[in-house]
């Protein structure tokens, strides 16, 4: 392996959130590193949106750190997230803009210097199949394609590491397949933290696996490792997400 392929990318210790009494994230541990994959998965409630947005700068945490390429991101925030693509659940996308118009927007929010807009522009519409999409308003277009739109502001500024919550919610088969071939070739150059539902697209395009369930991580393993179990990656997220008793058998 390179020394660049053992960078980390992304180190979160002991990461906690409350809400008042609740606590929605308990003590998370999570590294990432550069060209790795990582599949985040949980049941509805089990904390994952509540973390990303810790790792994304967007929430505080309650207690712990989190270091995105070495640096602090609660200490020095801006430097931190010029390293970091974001696409939430809800892709924050402006409907009555154009395509053109909104990446240049995000290309001047994430500090893109003047002389790259338009280069940049170009290299993510053609990474994000959006070549010819440039002059159509966003709000015309298919989910599958806002869904490109939301991945193409995520990356506009060429990040190390981007975080995608459930970017194939709501698509067909078609637009899944599409979608998940761009974010295998996103992380083949940077890391991808994945989180979705959908077990077969973790198997198909992680290289490890983290599950949460009521706000703590009860889960790492390679899906290397996983497939060596005798047992299916949806055995295991059943067993662990719904009889807490079964799971000192993984």
């Amino acid at each position: 392996m390179t020394e660049n392929s053992l960078m980390l990318t992304i180190s979160a210790h002991n990461l906690s959130r409350n809400f008042g009494s609740y606590t929605a994230v308990r003590e998370i541990n999570l590294e990432l590193r550069h060209g790795e994959v990582l599949g985040f998965l949980g049941p509805n409630g089990a904390g994952k949106t509540t973390t990303m947005r810790m790792l994304t700068g967007n929430l505080a945490p309650s207690s712990g750190s989190v270091e995105i390429y070495g640096i602090d991101l609660l200490d020095r925030p801006r430097d931190a997230k010029m390293h970091i693509g974001y696409l939430p659940e809800t892709p924050p996308l402006y409907r009555e803009l154009t395509v053109n118009e909104y990446l240049r927007l995000a290309a001047k929010l994430h500090r893109v210097s003047k002389i790259k807009i338009c280069s940049a522009l170009d290299e993510v519409k053609l990474q994000c199949g959006l070549k010819d999409m440039g002059k159509y308003l966003i709000g015309s277009l298919s989910k599958g394609y806002q869904q490109r739109v939301g991945i193409a502001q995520a990356i506009i500024h060429d990040p190390d590491v981007i975080i995608l919550d459930e970017p194939t919610v709501g698509l067909d088969p078609n637009q899944m397949r599409e979608i998940l071939s761009l974010i295998r070739n996103l992380g083949t150059k940077r890391s991808v933290v994945l989180s979705t539902h959908i077990l077969s697209e973790v198997e198909n395009v992680c290289d490890r696996v983290q599950i949460m369930h009521q706000g703590q991580m009860v889960f790492n393993e390679s899906m290397t490792g996983v497939k060596q179990k005798k047992i299916s990656l949806e055995e295991i997220f059943s067993q662990l997400t719904l009889n807490d008793k079964t799971s000192e058998k993984i």
